[in-house]
């Protein structure tokens, strides 16, 4: 879920050069060796509702019956490993947690949905209506939801892959419902005193003294696209009203607010004071032992307790991580006491999140303990603005340069469900125009790479599934999802049905990301070239980019074109002081491209500088390794 005032601060932070290269503290130094004698990750994010749906109704508003939904069984031993042959460390199974659904499941003890408060008919999985148990659409049988969840676990860590699942800490459902609570877990809210708008250790905000009314329909929307529903009545019951999800304070939210979710009270107030200990200064340099042990005599809100059991409960199923939605409007401390708990039970759990203010990067890493955070703001947006033919590759160093000290922490991803479909026409309307982008995001530094379930085949998510609009494959309805639907074919999933571009833009996705699981490089040093041969080569212009990638036993040279209809030809030159680094001497040293194996141009060493001719072709790049 994105905030509605996401922070567009990247143009002013690009000019700026934080030099943050800070003496570590030796446990810090201990964690940053560990992570770079690692092989880069790449995350697969598939929705999972969608994955295994063969049918292609794909009626507006359709139902289950009409438009069909995939199941935990499709992820069968043999998907999951053609995911794995992808080029795929982790995969991210999104809407797994219990949320809103617009379907009968009363036989099964689990109350209806009122359409008022649901976003959509298959709901939002940013919408959790019970933690402690899955999302009963995907189970062949809803009664034993759980135990398929578990089953698929099994066969994720068979095939090779560890898992990741979504936690929301700042809303849930606003008609949120434990059923399964473990003994002696208590409801969000069961213990709160409603006759006051606030206090530590209430689990939610009050309007007191008023009932919470259903937003104001605008535009002629309407739930389930008008469908007569006995729930869809333009009301729903909730006295005294609760703050929404985004922060909305009205006992009566917008439209264009979270209406269907309740914000969490950290033990924050109204008025902005922190009711719990801060971090002391320095501990950002602390590993999450330190943490660990300074939260463990240390009293904190009743939200905090009940989210970090949420997490081990999960962790404890065998779990290997999770994304977290809208990190930032929570706390940070509340992150260095949950995480850290984590960490303990599992050192190597895969902690992402959500942060789109840059200002908060290095607190969110260092006190909140993330491992991970949406490199949006600052890379995703520059890159996309290239790709649709109004962006500069010069910026791209100097963002590479301002998070240097937090480079491997930056999450890199050119889609995800969040974001529009790279060949949708709002986007860049064109699979193809992603491959260069594809391969300085997943090139450019030690961080994660992540993959968008359908990306690979140049899914336009074009369809109207009904709330929302086309162009990104909504997380809302029950949907076909087509280019993956032909690659799935009938569950065979081998691309027989996959038209010839679709398995070409595959197989360069399997290409490229394979390269960067086992190339140790991925995990060395990176410096620019660019800035050197826009002042120093002929022909060279801000529509390709360059840098170089090394460690003892790989030298990378790495070109992208992002022009989609011009040719470039200029002899690329690698400055001496990266000559030295490399320790070559004057002479000729054969390369080779690392994605294709067809392009094997000379570096010719003269007086300490090296140059090498290249001639890429529109939206063609090259990673060249120094033989």
């Amino acid at each position: 879920m994105r905030s509605n005032k996401i922070y567009i601060l990247f143009f002013m932070l690009v000019t700026i050069f934080v030099a943050c290269d800070k003496e570590k503290q030796p446990e810090e130094k201990q964690t940053m060796k560990i992570e770079k004698s690692a092989h880069k990750k790449v995350v697969y994010q598939v929705f999972t509702r969608l994955f295994g749906n063969t049918n292609t109704t794909n009626k507006p508003w359709g139902t289950i019956e009409e438009n069909g939904v995939g199941k935990f069984s499709d992820f069968t031993d043999k998907a999951l490993k053609k995911i794995k042959d992808l080029g795929v460390t982790h995969i991210w199974y999104t809407g797994i947690p219990h949320h809103d659904v617009i379907r009968d499941y009363t036989e099964f003890g689990i109350s209806n949905d009122d359409p008022d408060v649901v976003k959509g008919r298959a709901g939002s999985p940013y919408a959790v209506k019970d933690y402690y148990n899955v999302n009963p659409d995907l189970a062949d049988n809803p009664a034993k939801r759980l135990a398929e969840f578990k089953a698929l676990i099994k066969r994720t860590h068979k095939a090779g892959l560890q898992l990741i699942i979504d936690i929301v800490p700042n809303h849930v459902a606003r008609n949120y419902q434990g059923l399964t609570n473990p003994e002696g877990v208590d409801d969000f809210g069961a213990k709160d005193d409603k006759t006051v708008v606030y206090d530590v250790n209430n689990n939610f905000y009050y309007v007191p003294g008023e009932a919470f009314k259903v937003p104001e329909w605008q535009n002629g929307y309407q739930p389930l696209g008008g469908e007569n529903n006995p729930l869809a009545d333009h009301r729903f019951e909730e006295y005294p009203a609760k703050w929404t999800g985004n922060g909305s304070r009205a006992a009566q939210p917008d439209v264009n607010d979270w209406y269907e979710t309740v914000k969490i009270n950290y033990g924050v107030s109204p008025d902005g004071r922190k009711d719990f200990n801060e971090l002391p200064e320095g501990f950002e340099n602390k590993n999450y032992q330190k943490h660990f042990d300074f939260w463990k005599d240390k009293k904190v809100p009743s939200s905090w307790v009940k989210f970090k059991d949420i997490a081990l409960y999960w962790i404890e199923m065998g779990v290997d991580g999770f994304r977290y939605d809208m990190a930032e409007m929570v706390p940070v401390e509340f992150w260095s006491y949950m995480n850290s708990a984590i960490k303990m039970k599992n050192e190597n759990a895969f902690l992402m999140a959500e942060v789109y203010n840059p200002d908060l990067y290095r607190d969110y890493i260092r006190k909140g303990k993330m491992d991970y955070l949406y490199d949006k703001v600052q890379l995703y947006d520059t890159i996309k603005n290239i790709m649709q033919g109004h962006g500069s590759t010069d910026h791209i160093a100097d963002i590479e340069k301002w998070k240097k000290d937090i480079e491997h922490h930056m999450l890199h991803f050119l889609e995800n469900h969040d974001e529009q479909r790279i060949a949708s026409p709002e986007f860049a309307g064109n699979a193809l125009k992603g491959k260069p982008a594809m391969v300085i995001s997943a090139t450019i530094s030690t961080s994660p790479t992540l993959i968008y379930f359908g990306q690979e085949l140049g899914e336009p998510g074009a369809e109207n599934a009904g709330f929302g609009s086309p162009s990104r494959t909504s997380i809302f309805d029950y949907i076909g999802v087509p280019n993956l639907q032909r690659w799935v074919n009938d569950k065979k999933f081998d691309g027989g049905s996959s038209t010839d571009e679709e398995k070409s833009l595959r197989d360069f996705y399997k290409r490229l990301l394979n390269f960067t699981i086992n190339s140790s490089a991925m995990m060395g040093a990176y410096q620019d070239i660019h800035h050197h041969n826009r002042y120093h080569t002929e022909w060279y212009n801000d529509k390709v980019l360059s840098y170089v990638r090394w460690d003892a036993a790989e030298k990378l040279i790495i070109v992208s074109n992002f022009n989609d209809s011009n040719h470039y030809g200029f002899d690329l030159q690698v400055p001496n002081d990266i000559i030295k680094k490399w320790n070559l001497k004057d002479g000729e040293y054969e390369t080779e491209d690392q994605i294709y194996h067809k392009n094997k141009p000379t570096l010719k060493v003269e007086k300490g500088v090296g140059y090498i001719r290249i001639d890429v072709e529109p939206l063609e790049s090259f990673i060249l390794k120094l033989k």
